[in-house]
C-alpha cells in the first residue's frame, strides 16, 4: 500500500516528507495507472497528491503550466492569457537555470490575480503550482543554483474536464457548448455536442441530467439547466431547415456490424461511420431508437424527432435492417464470418416477473410487464389493458406506464412501490407529473397475491403495508412486512415494471462469450486496485477501463447489454467508447485504452465536483425554466403532445449566461 508522501488537496496539508509520525490519508485513485505503472503523483484544481518522492515536482508543475497555457487557455481575458503565460515563462526560466528567487514571488503574485480571470480555469490551475512554489520552495531553489531535472523518469498524462463534464456519462463538452448558446451561435453548439452525442435531441428530453447534480453553479444557487440547452441548439437545426454538416471520412474496406439500434449501436455507428467504415445495423423492431422508441412516449420524446435523429446517423452511410432477430434470422456466427468486428447492444428488452403468488397462472388481465405494454402501445398492438390499472415498480418505466394508461383510456392509474416516494429511482420531474395528471401512489406497500374470478379475470391485488427498517447494501431503508396490515386493491389489470434485463438467447453457448446470471455480457477490463488493494468500480459497482472487448476475437459488447439497463446517455457514452476501441483494433493498433480514455476513467472514479466548495459569485440569477402544458387534460385521452416545450431563444442566452465556465486540468506522473 503506497504512503501518500505529501498533499495539498483540499486544503488539508498533509507532509510526511521529514519522517516523525506517518499522517493518514487517502484518496480515489488507483495504485497503478494501467494496472502496471504507479501512479505516482496527481495534480489538479486542488492541489497536489505525491505518492513517489523521486517526482521532480518542480518539474511536474512547469510541464502542467505549459500544457495549460498552450492547450486549454482561452485567451478571452487579459489576467487569464496574460497571467499564465508569466507563470509559464518564469518557471521555464528556472527549470533552465535562468531564474531567480524573485521569480518565485512572481509566481504567486501573478497566481493572486489570477482569482478575476472570466472562468475557473486559469485560477484553478493556478492552485498546483501555487501549492508547489509554496510547499517545495527548497526544490526550485536549487535549480535556480544550477541542478539539473530528474523529471526523465516520468512521463506526464493531462486530462481537460469540469464537473459537469466529468458527472456526463458521455462526457460532452458542456461549458463550450452553453457558451456558444451564449453567443447565440447555436450551430457550433450543436457541433460541440455531437462530438459526444449523436442523439442530442432525445438527450435534450430524457437525459436524467446528471451532469447537473455536478453544476457548481448550484453551489451559489440552482443548477444550470444544462438538458434543456442542449435541446435549445438541436431545435434551432431543424426548425431553421438547417443540414447537419458532418462528411464522412473516406470509405474504409473493413466493416461493422451492429446488433440493436437502440442508443448504444446507433452512437457506435455514428461515430464508426464518421470515419468511413461500413456499418450495418440488424434491428428486431420495425423502427429505430431501441427504448427511447418503444420504452418513452411520445408526450415526453417525439418520434419524429427521434426519426430525425435516426436519419441523419443513416445519412451518413449506415444502413440499418429492420424487423431482422439475430439468432432468429441471422446467426451471430454468420455476422462474424461476413464482418470485421461485431458490436453487440440488444439493450434490455425483457421484462422481470414480480415473484408474487398467481403471477404464472395466466390469467386474464395480467400483462406480461411495462416494457411489453408500452411497446404494444407504440406500435399499436393490442395490449390487453382494462379500466382498472395497477403498477408495480418504482422506476421512470413504471411511471410511464400508469402515465401511458391513462392517456390509453383507463379511468383509474394506481402505482404501487414497497418504498417511500422520496426513494424513488424514477426521476422527480416525472413523478410530479404523474401525479399532476391523476395517477394514483400506494407508497411502502409490497404485493403479495394476485386475484382472480372464476373466468380466471384479474379482479385485484392483495397487498401488505411496509415499515422501513435498517439501511441494506444500497444504503436505503430496508422494507419490511408489517404484520396484520393486509389489504386488497381492485383491478382488472396488472403490470410488473420492477426492472428488465436483456435477452441474450442468440448468443450460442460455444461462442466464446461468457454472460452473467444478471443476463450481461463479460467484457475484459484492466484490474485498476485502489490503494487499500480493492479493485476499483464505477458508481453501479462495474470494474473500471473496460475495452468492451469479449473473449471471441471481433465482438465487442456495450450498453444495456454489458453491465445492464443504463440511461440512454449512458449508452450513448459506452457505444461511442466501443467505436474508438473498435476503430483501433480494426487499424491493428490493439484494444487498450488511450491515455484519455484511462484519465476519463480515473477522474469519474476520482470526482470532479466538490459539493462543500464555496463558490464565489457577485449575483444570483435564477434558472430559466421551460415552458409546460400543465393540469390533467394533457393525460386526456390518446393526448400524446409534447408537454415540456423548451425555451424560446431568448431565455436559452440567459440561462447561458449563469454558466461559471468550471474548466479544470488535471494532471498524473506515471
Amino acid at each position: 500500500m503506497a504512503e501518500v508522501v505529501f498533499s495539498s488537496w483540499g486544503r488539508n496539508i498533509v507532509d510526511n516528507r521529514k519522517g516523525g509520525e506517518k499522517k493518514d490519508v487517502s484518496f480515489k485513485l488507483p495504485a497503478t495507472y494501467d494496472g502496471e505503472r504507479p501512479l505516482s503523483a496527481f495534480i489538479g484544481w486542488d492541489g497536489i497528491i505525491l505518492y513517489n518522492k523521486d517526482v521532480d515536482i518542480p518539474a511536474m508543475v512547469t510541464e502542467y503550466m505549459k500544457r495549460v497555457q498552450t492547450k486549454y487557455v482561452c485567451g478571452k481575458c487579459t489576467p487569464g492569457k496574460k497571467g499564465t503565460r508569466v507563470i509559464m515563462d518564469a518557471l521555464a526560466g528556472i527549470l533552465e537555470g535562468r531564474g531567480s528567487e524573485e521569480d518565485l514571488d512572481t509566481i504567486l503574485d501573478v497566481g493572486s490575480v489570477l482569482a478575476h480571470c472570466k472562468c475557473t480555469l486559469c485560477p484553478s490551475s493556478s492552485v498546483p503550482v501555487i501549492d508547489a512554489v509554496t510547499h517545495f520552495r527548497d526544490a526550485f531553489v536549487n535549480y535556480i543554483r544550477g541542478a539539473k531535472s530528474l523529471s526523465s523518469e516520468f512521463r506526464y498524462v493531462e486530462k481537460y474536464t469540469a464537473p459537469c463534464m466529468d458527472k456526463c456519462p458521455a462526457h460532452i463538452d458542456i461549458p463550450t457548448y452553453i457558451e456558444s448558446v451564449k453567443d447565440y451561435r447555436f450551430g457550433d453548439s450543436l457541433a460541440t455536442i455531437r462530438e459526444s452525442m449523436p442523439l442530442p435531441s432525445v438527450c435534450g428530453r430524457v437525459c436524467p441530467h446528471p451532469c447537473e447534480t455536478a453544476c457548481r453553479r448550484k453551489n451559489v444557487d440552482e443548477p444550470i439547466n444544462i438538458m434543456v440547452l442542449k435541446r435549445s441548439a438541436s431545435d434551432y437545426e431543424w426548425q431553421h431547415g438547417h443540414l447537419p454538416p458532418m462528411v464522412p471520412a473516406e470509405k474504409k474496406s473493413k466493416k461493422v456490424a451492429v446488433v440493436g439500434a437502440g442508443p448504444a449501436g446507433l452512437a457506435a455507428a455514428y461515430y464508426l461511420a464518421l470515419e468511413g467504415y461500413p456499418v450495418t445495423i440488424y434491428e428486431a423492431l420495425p423502427l429505430g431508437g431501441g427504448m427511447v422508441a418503444v420504452g418513452i412516449p411520445p408526450y415526453r420524446q417525439p418520434r419524429h424527432l427521434l426519426q430525425r435523429d435516426i436519419d441523419i446517423i443513416a445519412s451518413l452511410g449506415v444502413e440499418i435492417v429492420y424487423g431482422t432477430r439475430v439468432g432468429k434470422d441471422v446467426t451471430l456466427d454468420e455476422l462474424r464470418q461476413k464482418f470485421d468486428a461485431v458490436f453487440l447492444a440488444p439493450g434490455a428488452h425483457r421484462s422481470k416477473p414480480m415473484g408474487v403468488e398467481g403471477e404464472d397462472k395466466g390469467y386474464k388481465g395480467f400483462l406480461t410487464g411495462g416494457i411489453d405494454f408500452l411497446r404494444n402501445v407504440y406500435l399499436g398492438l393490442p395490449t390487453g389493458m382494462g379500466k382498472k390499472v395497477f403498477v408495480v415498480g418504482g422506476g421512470n418505466t413504471a411511471i410511464d406506464c400508469v402515465r401511458v394508461a391513462l392517456r390509453e383510456g383507463a379511468e383509474e392509474s394506481v402505482l404501487v412501490y414497497r418504498r417511500s416516494r422520496n426513494e424513488m429511482p424514477a426521476d422527480v420531474w416525472e413523478v410530479d407529473g404523474a401525479d399532476e395528471e391523476g395517477v394514483r401512489f400506494e407508497f411502502q406497500v409490497l404485493p403479495t397475491k394476485v386475484i382472480a374470478n372464476e373466468q380466471n379475470e384479474v379482479t385485484g391485488v392483495e397487498l401488505i403495508r411496509m415499515a422501513l427498517g435498517e439501511p441494506d447494501a444500497s444504503g436505503r431503508r430496508r422494507p419490511e412486512p408489517v404484520p396484520g396490515s393486509e389489504f386488497v386493491i381492485e383491478c382488472d389489470t396488472i403490470i410488473p415494471a420492477i426492472g428488465q434485463d436483456a435477452d441474450l438467447s442468440f448468443i450460442p453457448a460455444d461462442a466464446g462469450i461468457d454472460t452473467t446470471k444478471w443476463s450481461t455480457i463479460v467484457t475484459k477490463y484492466v484490474p485498476l486496485k485502489g490503494h487499500d488493494g480493492k479493485d476499483l468500480k464505477d458508481g453501479m459497482g462495474n470494474m473500471l477501463s473496460r475495452n468492451l472487448i469479449t473473449d471471441c476475437g471481433g465482438v465487442f459488447a456495450g450498453g444495456d447489454a454489458e453491465i445492464g439497463p443504463l440511461t440512454v446517455v449512458a449508452c450513448i457514452g459506452s457505444g461511442h467508447r466501443a467505436a474508438k476501441v473498435i476503430q483501433r483494433y480494426l487499424e491493428g493498433k490493439g484494444v487498450e485504452l488511450t491515455d484519455d480514455e484511462r484519465m476519463e476513467d480515473i477522474l469519474t472514479y476520482f470526482g470532479v465536483y466538490d459539493k462543500n466548495e464555496d463558490v464565489q459569485w457577485l449575483d444570483s440569477a435564477s434558472r430559466e425554466h421551460q415552458k409546460e402544458v400543465h393540469g390533467a387534460q394533457r393525460a386526456s385521452y390518446k393526448n400524446y403532445c409534447e408537454v415540456e416545450l423548451g425555451y424560446a431563444n431568448s431565455q436559452a442566452v440567459r440561462e447561458a449566461e449563469r454558466c461559471l465556465r468550471c474548466y479544470r486540468v488535471a494532471m498524473v506522473a506515471v
